[in-house]
């Protein structure tokens, strides 16, 4: 079975054992978190969330994402900006989905 669920503003599809990078929550690694934003449990698609419907995960670290080169340029103007991002984020294990 699969549950589809939002936080940090994105969708996940998820399973049970699923490894997913999310945006950064808090807490500490080993610690439990529970999301009940559930749009679709299975075949049951929620209006617009399921009733009861929970995906509990276990939080595998707190972690900085892959960085991202941000770079400006207007030709002919001799203006260029170099600039480098990088998100926090959280990686998180699925471990139960519960209706």
């Amino acid at each position: 079975m699969y549950a589809v669920i939002k936080t940090g503003g994105k969708q996940y599809k998820v399973t049970s054992n699923d490894v997913i990078k999310i945006e950064k929550i808090a807490g500490d690694a080993g610690s439990e978190v529970v999301f009940n934003e559930v749009l679709a449990m299975g075949e049951n698609v929620g209006t617009p969330l399921v009733a009861g419907a929970s995906v509990k995960g276990k939080i595998v670290k707190q972690a900085k994402d892959a960085k991202i080169i941000v770079f400006k340029k207007k030709r002919r103007q001799n203006y260029r900006r170099k600039n480098g991002h990088r998100q926090n984020i959280t990686i998180v294990k699925i471990t139960d989905l519960c209706e």
